[in-house]
């Protein structure tokens, strides 16, 4: 796989919850997630986006709104609207009977489609945090994206009536619809730039995430892994530390952390087994590496985190 396709694979994608809509003036919705993305569809009429800090947004029919670390905003018929924003988390659900929002449908109705994915969040860190907060794809204008085209309309067909595998397919489309955003984001970073999504577009570097992203257990070292990128230890050290924040050998570390906290969240191995699987020949070396990461042991980590949520962080 491409080394986006290997990164987005370590997200773990798990589908969407979602809720659709008819909004009738006055009306505001509230949405805020802790670190999960969630999106925003208008597929008939218009509706503005309002974030603390930040200029008030209009989106119209078609477009595709999407927030990679779900700050808290209001999606509502104008900016300064007189409706009293309901929480619309609580109303998005896996079963799409009950995520129908029915409303009085007129002429400056406004029909809406929100979701939120459901992924592993610890795992998806590096890449939520270099997106920006807001992704706004049009969906009018002379040239729409073709994928967002075809996307619409199939989920606005998909939502009209309730048929057979009807959530499987929407969980499908949801996560592609997703990840072809956060694609069209990185194929728009400029090469070089200070971007850790800059690296992708980087031959050399991409080379290297690539193969740590396909084999973490591997002990690598920076000579191995310039090699591989066809440059210099110096200049791909440097090169490497100044597109992605830090050295080679930390991310690698980093990584291999986020790994280990997924297994000891997700299954039954044991410390040794997962130490081995991300890369450690010594339970105490994995161990000390893990507490330095996440302030806490291994044991402690998988007590807090197996009685606590589930890994995908779903919030509904």
């Amino acid at each position: 796989m491409d080394t986006l396709s290997l990164i987005l694979a370590d997200m773990h994608f798990d589908g969407v919850v979602f809720a659709s809509s008819v909004n009738a003036p006055p009306w505001s919705w509230r949405l805020a997630l802790d670190g999960l993305a969630c999106a925003h569809v208008i597929t008939r009429g218009q509706a503005w986006l309002t974030r603390e800090g930040a200029d008030p947004l209009l989106l119209e029919t078609g477009d595709l709104i999407v927030l990679p670390g779900g700050v808290p905003h209001f999606i509502q018929d104008k900016p300064h609207t007189s409706a009293t924003p309901r929480d619309l988390l609580p109303l998005m659900a896996r079963d799409l009977s009950d995520s129908r929002l029915g409303g009085e449908d007129t002429p400056q109705s406004c029909h809406l489609i929100s979701t939120h994915a459901r992924f592993d969040v610890d795992m998806a860190a590096p890449l939520i945090r270099a997106l920006p907060p807001v992704l706004h794809v049009r969906g009018l204008g002379e040239a729409p994206p073709p994928w967002l085209a075809v996307g619409l309309q199939f989920l606005a067909l998909e939502v009209a009536h309730q048929r057979p595998a009807q959530q499987a397919i929407l969980n499908r489309m949801g996560d592609i619809l997703f990840m072809q955003c956060i694609r069209d984001y990185v194929e728009s970073v400029p090469e070089g730039s200070s971007n850790w999504l800059s690296a992708l577009k980087d031959r050399a570097l991409s080379t290297a995430l690539a193969l740590i992203h396909r084999e973490p257990q591997r002990n690598w070292t920076v000579p191995e892994l310039a090699k591989e990128a066809c440059l210099s230890r110096s200049a791909f050290a440097d090169r490497f530390t100044q597109t992605l924040g830090e050295p080679p050998l930390t991310y690698l570390t980093r990584h291999r952390m986020r790994l280990a906290a997924r297994q000891l969240s997700t299954s039954a191995l044991s410390v040794g087994k997962i130490a081995d699987q991300v890369g450690y020949a010594s339970e105490a070396a994995f161990s000390q590496a893990f507490k330095r990461e996440h302030g806490v042991s291994p044991s402690v980590w998988r007590q807090r985190h197996q009685m606590g949520p589930t890994p995908h962080a779903d919030a509904a």
